[in-house]
């Protein structure tokens, strides 16, 4: 579909600012590649051959009783024994001696038994963020060819925790602001429009409600509810859709008695449908120079909740929760130096795309 004349001198508003163009394009990257992160770091394979037929453990649950094996749970499939069993076909050997078996493998036969070849294809990172890794020495341990970068106190592979904290954050950080504009905006160009006694009385409701300290109500719930990844972002909604109240408003009130809006009135036009259509696009502008703020905000309230043990449950793959053990092991430098730049590329990417985003929408800026 096309874009209209307007839109499209947007559009190249925001490409002539090449750090916001660029920025957009590795964060949609980074972004991107966050979504697929179970094919990036598992503990599961990607695709098994056994016995000449094809299994996907990354989308289905196999026990290890389907390969040969004695136990009807969630197979291991790092162990000696099941991947004994895969490349072999299910010998029984491979239960009481897998390196016996895997050394007679290459004949064709074991104990009388023909071999029937299978094979696992692994995600490049072998590890989920959850997988606690049997490091043979204490952890946090340094970067390595196993660990890319290192692992934490409970000897979690950093890197997978970083893929997957990544993913967590930005998607809690947009489902937060996309909640809290939808109502932000909405209780904003109510208040503008109509002003008066509405306005009055919605201001001070407003006022009562952000000197509550949401900091503290969110500890008090997490002390009594268990937190998940909804509970969390209903609080900070709760608390958060006030940022952007007061500029919608001003807009409003300053756009009502303009004549356009006037003559919308005469015509018959409904208050909805001149809100909508005439209105809220000149308080666009407003709206888009708070979101970085919000966003920003979300993600740092996210990682402040996590790094004092009142956001989610500590085995989630939390960037805040990588800081915690950043501040716990001051000895691991490796820790400290992922969670800084980690944070420092999510959010000044997504400042620099804002910015593009600010410029494209504002009548002032013209395109050369």
């Amino acid at each position: 579909m096309a874009l209209s004349p307007l839109n499209q001198r947007r559009w190249r508003n925001f490409c002539a600012n090449r750090r916001a163009y660029w920025s957009l394009w590795l964060f949609l990257l980074l972004y991107g590649v966050s979504m697929f992160a179970e094919f990036l770091a598992n503990d599961v394979p990607i695709m098994v051959n056994y016995r000449g037929s094809y299994q996907f453990p990354i989308f289905r649950f196999y026990p290890e009783t389907a390969y040969g094996g004695e136990f009807r749970t969630q197979t291991d499939y790092r162990t000696d024994e099941v991947r004994c069993l895969i490349e072999t076909g299910g010998i029984e050997l491979c239960l009481d001696d897998p390196e016996d078996a895997m050394a007679q493998a290459p004949s064709g036969s074991i104990d009388g038994e023909t071999v029937v070849p299978g094979w696992m294809l692994w995600p490049p990172i072998p590890y989920s963020y959850d997988t606690i890794n049997n490091l043979g020495g204490p952890a946090p341990s340094a970067p390595d060819g196993n660990h890319w970068l290192g692992t934490d106190g409970a000897a979690r592979d950093v890197l997978a925790r970083v893929i997957y904290g990544f993913r967590l954050s930005v998607s809690f950080a947009f489902v937060v602001v996309a909640l809290s504009s939808v109502m932000g905006v909405a209780a904003g160009a109510v208040q503008g429009f109509f002003g008066g006694l509405t306005d009055l009385i919605a201001q001070r409701l407003i006022e009562l409600w952000g000197s509550v300290p949401s900091l503290y109500v969110i500890i008090i719930v997490a002390a009594i509810i268990p937190m998940n990844f909804w509970l969390l972002v209903f609080l900070m909604v709760l608390f958060s859709w006030t940022a952007l109240v007061g500029v919608v408003r001003a807009e409003f009130l300053r756009a009502r008695n303009f004549e356009y809006v006037r003559a919308a009135r005469a015509l018959g036009v409904s208050n909805v449908r001149i809100m909508a259509r005439h209105v809220l696009p000149n308080a666009l502008v407003a709206t888009v120079t708070m979101l970085p703020f919000i966003i920003t905000g979300a993600i740092a309230s996210l990682a402040t909740l996590d790094f004092l043990g009142f956001g989610l449950p500590a085995s989630a793959p939390s960037l805040g929760n990588l800081t915690l053990q950043a501040k716990q092991n001051l000895q691991a430098t490796w820790l400290g130096f992922t969670a800084f730049f980690t944070f420092a590329i999510m959010l000044s990417l997504l400042v620099f795309i804002f910015e593009g985003v600010r410029d494209a929408f504002d009548p002032r800026k013209t395109f050369r």
